[in-house]
């Protein structure tokens, strides 16, 4: 069990910019959520999955329709193998980042409740903001991937849909599942020398459908041609929603611990 310190908070002058954005306070001094961050984080986002949508509907249907075309590999295969080094050196580049710059275990079990506090508050706020992509991507693009197949010949397992659905979205957001999953058991002292179950397997979510993404492509070349949802060569997918859901098992652990501080705190005032 973490255990809760009353170190003197540091003045609002001594704080950086860059803290003060992402662990804002009130007047009094306790934490309360970056909301103005959260904002500006969702509207970019929410801007660059614009931007992502419009250039398939820009070349899907001009550049995108055969694979062996040379167009294809101009327009389309640059793009999988640009997005796929870019997400592959985020992994690498953070996840050793993460790690060898976390603070000691003396330093993190000695953190102030009030900064404990703040730290729960800003994970609380970006959860929020990736259940919103994450609606955004299921409306935008889950439904076209279907769509597309029904109304298109299935030549290649490189579709427009896949390339930015499966081979882009997903793997994105598997590496930045695990680098938060890096980052919470680094610096939150309840989560010094244990291991979150419930996160572990909402992180390993997208990783897990893969195997069935496989065999989905392989069923759909050879033996099926059905793209309905409820295709028995789509039952694999259901797994990245089943692992998301164990994302409310994190939740109710974040929630004990806050309430543990908050609990502290009325005591104290």
């Amino acid at each position: 069990m973490a255990i809760v310190t009353s170190k003197p908070q540091a003045s609002s002058s001594s704080r950086t910019f860059l803290t003060r954005l992402l662990y804002p306070r009130d007047a009094e001094g306790l934490p309360r959520s970056p909301v103005k961050l959260a904002v500006g984080v969702s509207l970019v986002a929410a801007f660059a999955l614009f931007l992502y949508r419009w250039y398939m509907e820009a070349t899907a249907f001009t550049v995108g329709l055969d694979y062996f075309e040379p167009e294809f590999q101009t327009y389309w295969m640059s793009w999988l193998y640009g997005q796929g080094i870019v997400i592959t050196l985020i992994g690498l580049i953070g996840l050793p980042a993460i790690w060898f710059t976390r603070p000691s275990k003396e330093e993190v079990l000695s953190m102030p409740a009030s900064d404990e506090l703040g730290w729960y508050m800003m994970l609380f706020t970006f959860l929020a903001v990736g259940s919103f992509l994450v609606v955004c991507v299921l409306g935008i693009w889950v439904e076209a991937d279907a769509a597309w197949h029904q109304v298109t010949i299935r030549d290649t397992d490189f579709t427009p849909t896949h390339i930015q659905l499966f081979y882009g979205l997903i793997p994105m957001a598997a590496v930045g599942i695990v680098l938060g999953l890096a980052w919470i058991h680094t610096r939150l002292p309840d989560y010094q020398g244990r291991f979150s179950i419930p996160l572990g397997i909402a992180a390993s979510a997208p990783l897990l459908i893969m195997p069935n993404l496989g065999y989905n492509e392989w069923g759909h070349t050879f033996f099926y041609a059905e793209e309905l949802f409820a295709a028995p060569v789509h039952w694999g997918f259901v797994v990245l929603g089943w692992g998301l859901f164990a994302v409310t098992g994190f939740f109710l652990e974040c929630f004990n611990r806050v309430s543990v501080l908050t609990k502290l705190k009325e005591k104290r005032a």
